[in-house]
C-alpha cells in the first residue's frame, strides 16, 4: 500500500525537520518546501494527501498555496502552522477550507494524532461515498449529489470545502432533524478537538456560500439553544 504524502511548508528548518522526522517515522511520504513558489509546483507534482502549511513564508503568505490547494475538484486536507498572535490569518485560512489549525509550539506527537485523525476521516469518506450508488437531494434551489460530491444554487455549481460538504450532506439527508453541537461533531467522525474549534466556522462560511443573506439563513438554520438543522423540502 501507498504511503500517504504529506507535503509541509515551513521555512524554519528545525520545525518541518522535526514534523517530518515524526511523521516519516509513522509510515508517511514526506516533502519539504521552504516557500509559497516552491510549494505550488509541488502540489501539482508530489500530490500530497494531507497539506501541512505554515501561514507566515519569506515569499509570502501561506494563504496563497491554500488557496491554490483548495480549487474546485482538488481540495487537499490542511493543517496551519500559526503563531500565537496570528489569530486572523486562522480564521482566514479556515474560511478558505483549511481543517484544523496549530499554533506555535506544539507537540510533535499531538501534531501527529492531528495528521492521522485528519487522514483517517478524508480516507473513511472517500470509501463511503465511492460505496454509494447515485444519490441527489433538492431542497427549493440547492441540488447536492452526494455521489459526486457537487453542490448547485439556482442551477450554478458552488465550491464547498471538503468540511462544509460533509455538513452540509449530513443536515441534508435529515431534513428538519436537529443536531446539537456534540451530536454534529460525532456524525462528523470528529475525534474530540479538531473540529470543536473549527464547526461554527465552517457553518458560517458554509452559508456565505448557499444562502441568499447569511444572516438570515433559508436552509442550515439555526435552533437557538439547540444547534442546526436543515430546512424541509
Amino acid at each position: 500500500m501507498e504511503r500517504p504524502r504529506v507535503l509541509i511548508v515551513e521555512d524554519e528548518p528545525r520545525v518541518s525537520d522535526v514534523v517530518g522526522a515524526y511523521l516519516e517515522r509513522e509510515g508517511m511520504s514526506v516533502q519539504t518546501c521552504r516557500g509559497v513558489a516552491e510549494a505550488l509546483g509541488a502540489l501539482a507534482r508530489f500530490a500530497p494527501a494531507i497539506l501541512v502549511l505554515d501561514v507566515t513564508l519569506p515569499d509570502g503568505s501561506g494563504l496563497d498555496v491554500l488557496r491554490a490547494a483548495s480549487l474546485p475538484g482538488s481540495h487537499v486536507p490542511t493543517i496551519l502552522l500559526t503563531g500565537r498572535v496570528e489569530e486572523a490569518d486562522r480564521v482566514v485560512g479556515l474560511e478558505l477550507g483549511a481543517d484544523d489549525y496549530v499554533t506555535k509550539p506544539f507537540s510533535p506527537r499531538e501534531f501527529v494524532a492531528r495528521v492521522r485523525a485528519l487522514l483517517r476521516r478524508t480516507s473513511e469518506e472517500a470509501a463511503r461515498l465511492s460505496k454509494e450508488k447515485p444519490r441527489q437531494t433538492r431542497i427549493g434551489e440547492l441540488e447536492i449529489d452526494y455521489t459526486f460530491h457537487e453542490i448547485k444554487m439556482n442551477g450554478r455549481p458552488t465550491s464547498l470545502t471538503a468540511t462544509e460538504f460533509k455538513i452540509i450532506a449530513l443536515l441534508a439527508q435529515n431534513p428538519g432533524e436537529v443536531f446539537t453541537r456534540s451530536h454534529l461533531l460525532d456524525r462528523l467522525g470528529d475525534d474530540g478537538e479538531i473540529y470543536e474549534r473549527t464547526l461554527d466556522r465552517h457553518v458560517n462560511n458554509l452559508r456565505k456560500k448557499i444562502e441568499r443573506d447569511p444572516r438570515n439563513p433559508e436552509y442550515v438554520v439555526t435552533v437557538y439553544g439547540v444547534g442546526y438543522k436543515m430546512r424541509r423540502p
